[in-house]
């Protein structure tokens, strides 16, 4: 059935005239922002208008936070973090059925979400934003709760089997729904997903059971919690992401699919048996936090002028190299999406896809059953596509169709792990690929690597050693002429003195006197000269930028690049 529309639904209750809502409509075409709040910004209507308005559209009930008592009871099934989180404040629970009041009732994954997270049903009802927002800092002022208060509970609410009070030991089903295992397991995705984490790691050992987040290319180490409730732990992210809990021997991989604040957020989880146990993985796939645009991967306008070019090229191919982790899938995607318009049809092969496109054609590969890179790839052809991407060259017959692509009229997006952009001319090299076919399709190669930023809020000044400039392979006196800043640590950056990355770039335009030079089988290193003599930014010059504009430390552009004459 066709939703109402809120601003019908307003003018059907008398709040508005049929005049007003156009001028509401109108204003809402110019400021952008949800139909009830430009109506209240405009003064044409009362947020309790308003929430009540949203309660009919969407058929739930009004609930005034204010005058609602809410037992503790219902207040510890909802971590605060998860309150903030999804915008909403627990009520009731009436025969296991629990209801909060929301103060997006359109955002109607929330309860989805809450549901897995909870493990029990959930009912929306609708209250007002500020209303939901006094009501969390009332009822959570005296009942902050953290990890390492979850996991106190979990070592000592424990009966003489080891076990938490209450659970029967030997139903791994029941002792996964325990209410302490939930709690800790959503306390943990939800900090994750608020700290921009890329990954959560759940590590079994003989005599701990570790949990690490990895942020900004970094693991930080968390309060393990006790060892014993490894197996309740796994078994808990067995059940959320629907994969099998008696299977322990074989590998399994599942996904948890989240709707955090109106935004989808993706949870990839891959099981992996080992030694003591088992070791759960899980991949935070954030659409929020990587914004798919080149504007704003950090590319210098040196570089992104020349990239950008390249990438509108009519046919050839465009490598993006580095090692796992350094963001080559995030620059690729950023191309494909400058790129997406109703003219041009693109398909990619990919393993595994990260990220749908809307106006993509993306195919997920499958080594198990035959569906290589290299297989799909002949596929890709019959389907008359302007713009390719492989996910990854791994051998020659990948390269080959690739090549033989590109020399078809198609433009060819891949990848290499190379440690920079010249070796990745030898590296096709090596697995086959003929010099002049090199020569006659590649347009050009990005190297790219991640440093951390100088958090903005603790960034500070300091005179570096002569020991730490060496490092730089700068001249003394060159490098005392900058000034260099580090992180002193505080609370936006967790005490870590960065926040967030950036991005390294060394782009390597194949001109025609590279092209003679990959004909005579130079080497990389003879590449390089070439193309540094022809002004390519080595990726360690990209880094000293960075130093000297404040943005990175020394030690992280040491720790991601190699060292080279430096004129």
């Amino acid at each position: 059935m066709a939703q109402r529309k809120l601003g019908q639904i307003l003018v059907n209750l008398g709040y508005l005239t049929d005049d007003q809502l156009w001028d509401v409509l109108e204003e809402q075409k110019q400021s952008s922002g949800l139909l009830g709040q430009v109506a209240v910004r405009m003064g044409m209507v009362t947020d309790t208008q308003v929430t009540e308005a949203l309660a009919e559209q969407w058929g739930m009930p009004v609930i005034d936070l204010a005058e609602t008592n809410i037992p503790a009871q219902v207040l510890e099934m909802v971590p605060q973090t998860m309150a903030e989180i999804y915008k909403i404040m627990p009520v009731s629970l009436r025969n296991d059925v629990l209801t909060v009041a929301m103060a997006d009732p359109q955002n109607v994954g929330a309860l989805d979400d809450l549901r897995n997270f909870l493990g029990n049903e959930v009912r929306g009802a609708v209250s007002s934003l500020a209303d939901v927002e006094e009501a969390i800092a009332r009822y959570y002022a005296d009942r902050e709760e953290s990890i390492e208060d979850v996991i106190d509970e979990l070592s000592t609410d424990e009966d003489r089997d080891g076990g938490p009070r209450g659970y029967d030991l030997s139903s791994e089903q029941e002792l996964s729904d325990a209410a302490p295992i939930k709690k800790l397991l959503n306390m943990v995705i939800l900090l994750a997903i608020r700290d921009q984490a890329s990954d959560i790691h759940f590590e079994p050992f003989e005599d701990e059971f570790k949990i690490r987040i990895k942020a900004d290319g970094i693991l930080y180490e968390m309060v393990p919690p006790p060892r014993h409730l490894a197996n309740a732990i796994v078994s808990r992210i067995k059940v959320m992401s629907n994969l099998d809990i008696s299977e322990r021997r074989l590998p399994q991989d599942g996904r948890i699919e989240l709707n955090v604040g109106g935004n989808s957020v993706d949870l990839r989880v891959s099981v992996l048996p080992v030694l003591f146990g088992e070791a759960v993985v899980m991949r935070v796939l954030d659409r929020t936090v990587v914004a798919l645009d080149l504007n704003k991967i950090g590319m210098d306008p040196i570089i992104l002028n020349p990239f950008r070019r390249m990438i509108k090229s009519p046919n050839g191919i465009v490598l993006v190299t580095g090692p796992t982790g350094s963001g080559k899938t995030t620059t690729l995607y950023s191309a494909l999406n400058e790129l997406n318009d109703i003219a041009t049809k693109i398909i990619t092969s990919e393993d595994p896809i990260e990220y749908d496109i809307e106006g993509i054609m993306q195919c997920p590969i499958n080594p198990d059953i035959g569906v290589t890179f290299a297989n799909i790839l002949r596929s890709i052809l019959r389907h008359d596509p302007d713009k390719i991407l492989v996910g990854e060259i791994r051998d020659y017959e990948t390269g080959e169709i690739a090549v033989q692509s590109a020399l078809t009229g198609h433009l060819v997006f891949s990848t290499l792990h190379t440690n920079d952009a010249p070796t990745a001319i030898t590296r096709l090299r090596d697995m086959g690929v003929p010099a002049f076919l090199i020569t006659a399709t590649v347009e050009g190669i990005l190297a790219q690597r991640l440093v951390r930023r100088i958090c903005t809020e603790c960034r500070t000044e300091f005179d570096p050693s002569d020991e730490l400039l060496m490092e730089l392979q700068l001249p003394l006196d060159v490098a005392r002429r900058y000034k260099f800043y580090f992180g002193k640590g505080c609370g936006r950056c967790s005490n870590t003195g960065y926040k967030g990355r950036v991005g390294l770039y060394e782009l390597l335009t194949v001109t025609d006197e590279i092209r003679d030079a990959v004909a005579a089988e130079q080497s990389a290193d003879e590449i390089r000269d070439i193309a540094r003599n022809q002004g390519m930014t080595t990726l360690r010059e990209s880094g000293l930028k960075l130093i000297f504009d404040g943005i990175t430390t020394i030690d992280e552009v040491v720790r991601e690049t190699v060292m080279e004459d430096i004129d």
